[in-house]
């Protein structure tokens, strides 16, 4: 499944990264913690998060991440937008909270392994 097909079916919104939606996904990871998505998200994986730093940019492209997903229509700080832009890391919004959003990812076939 595309980064394209789960921002549509989620109503996600991109603020970064809209020429990278063709990224296939299969996996993904929730946490707000950074150690812990260092430690244990997988590469090509997406990462939900409600954190909004730059510092999320920086786990993203070390991990290989497909993307970041806010939650809670949080949205990133100005610097995260700029970082993300240079990085070619997709940030999409959501409305829904981290629960919800990952319930209905995995519903989708996202797995967290």
């Amino acid at each position: 499944m595309t980064l394209a097909d789960i921002a549509r079916e989620l109503e996600l919104v991109a603020r970064t990264g809209s020429d990278r939606m063709h990224v296939q996904v299969k996996r993904g990871y929730v946490s707000d913690l950074m150690s812990d998505v260092i430690g244990n998200a997988r590469d090509g994986a997406l990462w939900v998060t409600m954190q909004t730093h730059q510092n999320i940019v920086a786990v993203a492209v070390m991990k290989s991440l497909a993307c970041i997903i806010l939650v809670n229509e949080r949205e990133p700080e100005e610097a995260t937008v700029k970082k993300a832009e240079l990085e070619g890391i997709p940030i999409l919004i959501s409305k829904m909270p981290a629960f919800e959003l990952v319930g209905r990812l995995f519903g989708m076939g996202i797995s967290g392994t």
